[in-house]
């Protein structure tokens, strides 16, 4: 069993300390800097707290839709060559994928952006 708290919870505790105590003793130059790493803490927290779920999830889907076994970055590669193609410009289910892949992306990276829908 791991020690509490988490790695997640630390993150955010760090981030938390960075951003309301220690970015403003900051020389104004330097804001941007802590906030870039204040913004790399957050999605890392919250990779962590997601775990390979969305990866795993992201690999079956696209393996299903390509008809192919492989890990995630080939099959990525693979989905890109097939839309270059054309292969999935009037099929449903590749755009329904792109828009789920593109959602956990923004939910780790900048999740407000998704904030009511």
């Amino acid at each position: 069993m791991r020690e509490q708290p988490d790695g997640a919870e630390l993150l955010a505790v760090a981030r938390e300390i960075l951003r309301k105590e220690l970015l403003p003793l900051l020389p104004k130059e330097r804001s941007y800097d802590a906030l870039m790493i204040a913004n790399a803490m957050g999605i890392a927290e919250r990779q962590l707290r997601a775990g390979d779920a969305p990866q795993q999830a992201e690999q079956q889907l696209l393996a299903m839709l390509l008809g192919e076994q492989a890990d995630l970055a080939f099959l990525n590669r693979r989905f890109a060559e097939r839309i270059r193609a054309g292969d999935f410009d009037t099929s449903a289910r590749a755009q329904e994928l792109l828009w789920n892949f593109t959602a956990q992306r923004v939910r780790e990276s900048a999740p407000k952006a998704l904030d009511g829908r």
